[in-house]
């Protein structure tokens, strides 16, 4: 049984006309486009398991966020049903925690890979509506045997486990 991880499902979903438009974004080729879309995926999952997993504000609206992503219906197919941030998930907490993270997620791919923060901000929000769906069907998939909502006992105890699983572990 293959279990493709959090940043191939994203891949696949974005497919080859989104991918050369990131491309001609970066000013790269689809391979160059690849790298920097899977390090921008690898930061945001980073970013939003260790959000998830703080005891603050911040922390409980992720947790609230991947509930209501683990509870809503299974998503439309395709990013072609997408008609931006509005179609899918109008006013989803989920669309709003990954809006939040488009700077600090900008910044640190930017650090590291030396692309423009504002360029790598443009290839976030393209990835946005993609990441929704791909978390979406993760979390649809998921929820039926995990306990979506984390383990009784413990306050919050096992939303970031959960959220780990969706995100297919996030830290190595």
């Amino acid at each position: 049984m293959s279990h493709s991880s959090f940043q191939d499902d994203v891949l696949g979903e974005l497919g080859d006309d989104r991918m050369t438009e990131i491309a001609g974004l970066l000013g790269t080729d689809t391979s160059g486009a690849r790298e920097a879309v899977t390090e921008t995926l690898g930061v945001m999952a980073d970013d939003l398991t260790q959000r998830a997993d703080a005891d603050d504000a911040d922390g409980a609206e992720v947790r609230q966020a991947f509930a209501e992503v683990s509870e809503a219906e299974a998503p439309l197919e395709g990013v072609a049903t997408f008609g931006g941030l509005g179609g899918l998930l109008s006013g989803g907490m989920m669309a709003g925690v990954l809006a939040k993270l488009s700077k600090p997620v900008a910044a640190a791919v930017s650090k590291r890979t030396g692309i423009p923060a504002a360029t790598v901000s443009r290839v976030v929000e393209m990835l946005i509506p993609v990441v929704l769906a791909v978390l979406a069907k993760r979390a649809s998939g998921k929820a039926a045997g995990t306990g979506a909502a984390g383990p009784s006992g413990g306050p919050g105890g096992g939303a970031g486990g959960g959220l780990g699983g969706i995100l297919g572990g996030g830290k190595k």
